[in-house]
Order: C-alpha cells, then sequence, then structure tokens
C-alpha cells in the first residue's frame, strides 16, 4: 500500500528507500505468489513530495543521488521481482505513479483516473531511465504528450495505447484487483517467476536489437543528466509550487 494520504500518497524519499526494501523482501519469500500494488483512500500515486525538493534537487550530486540511487533503487528493485506484481490505479496516476505503475505486470484502472508526469510546470524534466521505463510501457507518443505538454490523460486514453489492461468502473477496480490476484495465485507460482524471468530477458534482448528503442536509455550514460540541478529554471518551478503561485519560466 501506497501511503502518503495527506499529500495524495506522493512519494517521499523515505518511502522510495520503502518500495526498494519490500520488494528485495519479497523476492526472497517463496510462500507471496502474487502482490497488489494500491494507494491509501482511493489515490494510487500523485507523483514526488516536492515539499521536500528544495532540501536537495539544486545539487547535482544530491539529484543524482536522489533519482540513480533512490528513485532507481526503488523501481529496480520492482522490476527484478519475480512475483507477478498487479496494479490497483485509482484517483491520480502521476509522475511517480507511473513509474511505479510501468513496473507492474498487470494495471488495472478506475474510469475517473487520471494519468500525467506534469513536471515541465515544475521546471525539470524526468530522469533518463524513469522516461524510458515508462515510454516502454506507454510508448513514446504518450510520453511526449506528457513531458513536453503536461497532457493529463484519461483512463481510456491509457487503455486505447495499452498502458492498462482493463478500464473499471472505479467501484471496480478494488474488486477486479483482487479477482486478478486470486486467478493468479490459483495457478503454478514457479511457472509464475519463471516467465516473468523470460519476459526480462525478451526485454532485454529487444533494447540489444532495436538501436532507437526508447528503452536503451536505462543503460545511457547519465553523467550530465542532473547539471540542471542549480538552474534558475529548476528552482522557480519548485519554489512557486511551494508558494502556490505560477512560474514565471
Amino acid at each position: 500500500m501506497i501511503s502518503h494520504p495527506q499529500r495524495f500518497n506522493a512519494m517521499s524519499r523515505d518511502m522510495w528507500w520503502q518500495l526498494r526494501s519490500v520488494f528485495e523482501g519479497l523476492q526472497g519469500s517463496a510462500d507471496v505468489r502474487c502482490v497488489v500494488v494500491a494507494g491509501e483512500n482511493q489515490n494510487f500515486c500523485a507523483g514526488g513530495d516536492i515539499s521536500e525538493y528544495a532540501d536537495f534537487r539544486f545539487e547535482e550530486a544530491s539529484l543524482r543521488q536522489f533519482h540513480e540511487v533512490e528513485v532507481w533503487g526503488g523501481l529496480r528493485a520492482m522490476l527484478d521481482c519475480d512475483i507477478p506484481i498487479v496494479a490497483q490505479i485509482e484517483g491520480h496516476c502521476m509522475g511517480a505513479g507511473m513509474e511505479i505503475a510501468s513496473c507492474c505486470d498487470i494495471r488495472l484502472a478506475g474510469a475517473s483516473t487520471r494519468f500525467g508526469a506534469p513536471i515541465a510546470r515544475l521546471g525539470f524534466p524526468m530522469a533518463p531511465r524513469e522516461a524510458a521505463l515508462v515510454a516502454r510501457e506507454a510508448g513514446l507518443s504518450v510520453v511526449r504528450q506528457m513531458l513536453l505538454e503536461a497532457a493529463i490523460l484519461s483512463a481510456s486514453d491509457m487503455k486505447a495505447v495499452a498502458f492498462l489492461n482493463a478500464v473499471l468502473a472505479d467501484t471496480q477496480v478494488v474488486i477486479e484487483a483482487q479477482a486478478t490476484a486470486e486467478r493468479i495465485v490459483a495457478l503454478a507460482p514457479q511457472a509464475a517467476r519463471l516467465n516473468k524471468r523470460t519476459l526480462r530477458s525478451l526485454l532485454s534482448a529487444s533494447r540489444s536489437d532495436q538501436a532507437l528503442d526508447a528503452a536503451q536509455a536505462l543503460d545511457t550514460d547519465t553523467d550530465s543528466s542532473y547539471a540542471y540541478a542549480n538552474s534558475a529554471e529548476h528552482r522557480e518551478g519548485i519554489q512557486a509550487f511551494l508558494e502556490k503561485r505560477k512560474p514565471a519560466f
């Protein structure tokens, strides 16, 4: 359960570490056959906890640490997990929520759920590994919309690009997520784990065969990716959010 309800379950730095710890622990558990990832109070995840950003985002080293170790560490633990993961998506699924959902195997959403990554309003881009992950699952066209025009898309939009397996009435999301998990649990757990390993291998092979595949950014040299840390635009975007005003870019 993603739990930070006072901020629509936005991910704090500590929550990223917890995400990593939870999934690394699950990977070693022979008794767990399926994981359902959901957010508290009918919101999946509204992004990152922006109230923390001024503490670390304006220095390149700390910004790199955040994305490459804290955020990617949590996402990588999900991606490396051999247990099937079902995403129960409700309410807000923004930024970090899109990234976490992209690590799940089966994604179900309520009809009123909204998806996006409007971080251009805050003056910064999506980190390369994270953008590649979302692009792989949602498609480059969708990611361009989300990142370049801060578009907010509907559940039906995301179903149309095959990011979602199903769009349900809001009242049915929890029920169907549980039913999906029960169907998975009823099947052979070893087969599920082996299937996940095979699928990871297929994705890896696909990346090596397609030079222009967006997922190649997972292995991109990120030495200069966080040089914007101390830029005026970056500072202005976050400060404007914290001051509840329109940013002046």
